[in-house]
């Protein structure tokens, strides 16, 4: 070995060191400091330090292979190793710095839906621009690609034509929008009810109320009914009161008691339908439809506010020497 081969065999291990440190101590900030960890220009110098690591390794490479000793390896396969290295590095660095940049935007308010599916989509443009500089390498140009898109694209579509119909209506469910991440949904067509947790390429991943994980292909929600009570506007109290026949004089001032609390009541929507009335001569009782809504959504706020009602009127109809009825029956019996 010449001293000239030494001595650029130690200026590529000094370069390897010095990289290595500095981009390991960058990282190491990027993730102790936020800021740093979404700052573009700070993945772009560790980008610039991890490829320069590669690109030093290569030369190293290509130095030993002049030694006797060394193996017999084609410069265009390392030439190739290079570049499939250099490509997953800026894959993986375009990856992270997209995934913290989805995160923030999540933190700041941002609606998880839209931003993880705008994230898919750079990830997705990510891959095409890497194959695109990259794909020279092993003879891939864009007439290639677009080649490989029309005959591949054929082929796999027939392959896997049920992932592509869960893709594209994984897209349509972006655009409809029938519910987002955070909404509780159900289907009265199955068995199907939770919080949406993810809207993936594929499938929505859902938790159950029994916290359950359930993952839905997203090809059935074009087949299927869905409700999406995480965005009805006000939660609803319905219920029948049943009071005794013998209390059928105090039935009018009972029904305008109740109309009045209900008036009353800062829980209550006023701008929303409020009907209190006696509608039905029942086999047992004379029966008082209450129907109104809540302002809140909450389910807890909600059974809060509709045990506030419940009281209320049981408070009414004892104040007014009125009873709740029950079901019995009369029975003759006629003296032979």
């Amino acid at each position: 070995m010449t001293r000239g081969l030494i001595t650029q065999f130690a200026i590529a291990a000094a370069v390897l060191v010095a990289l290595g440190v500095a981009t390991w101590a960058l990282g190491w900030m990027m993730r102790r400091k936020e800021a740093w960890s979404r700052s573009i220009l700070a993945h772009v110098c560790r980008l610039a330090g991890l490829t320069l690591i590669v690109l030093t390794l290569r030369h190293a490479v290509f130095l030993t292979l002049d030694l006797d000793w060394a193996p017999k390896i084609g410069s265009e396969t390392v030439n190739i190793i290079t570049a499939v290295a250099v490509g997953l590095v800026w894959l993986r660095e375009l990856f992270q710095l997209i995934n913290r940049l989805t995160h923030a935007q999540i933190r700041k308010g941002s609606d998880p839906t839209s931003a993880r599916a705008v994230a898919r989509a750079l990830k997705a443009a990510a891959v095409c621009l890497i194959l695109l500089i990259f794909g020279e390498h092993f003879g891939i140009g864009l007439s290639g690609l677009l080649a490989f898109g029309g005959i591949g694209g054929i082929a796999i579509g027939m392959a896997s034509k049920d992932v592509l119909s869960n893709i594209f209506s994984g897209v349509m469910l972006f655009f409809d929008r029938p519910f987002r991440i955070g909404d509780w949904v159900s289907s009265p067509d199955r068995n199907i009810e939770g919080t949406v947790v993810e809207i993936g390429w594929r499938i929505t991943k859902i938790i159950t109320f029994d916290h359950r994980p359930l993952y839905v292909p997203n090809a059935v929600f074009s087949a299927i009914s869905v409700e999406n009570p995480g965005q009805m506007t006000n939660r609803r109290i319905k219920t029948t009161i049943g009071l005794r026949y013998e209390d059928a004089d105090r039935l009018q001032p009972i029904v305008e008691d109740i109309r009045a609390m209900l008036k009353k009541n800062e829980k209550i929507d006023q701008d929303q339908t409020l009907l209190v009335y006696f509608d039905a001569f029942a086999g047992s009782s004379l029966n008082i439809m209450v129907y109104c809504f809540t302002k809140t959504t909450r389910w807890a706020e909600w059974l809060e506010a509709q045990q506030e009602v419940y009281l209320a009127i049981i408070a009414i109809v004892h104040g007014r020497g009125a009873d709740f009825a029950f079901e019995s029956q009369t029975l003759y019996i006629e003296k032979s």
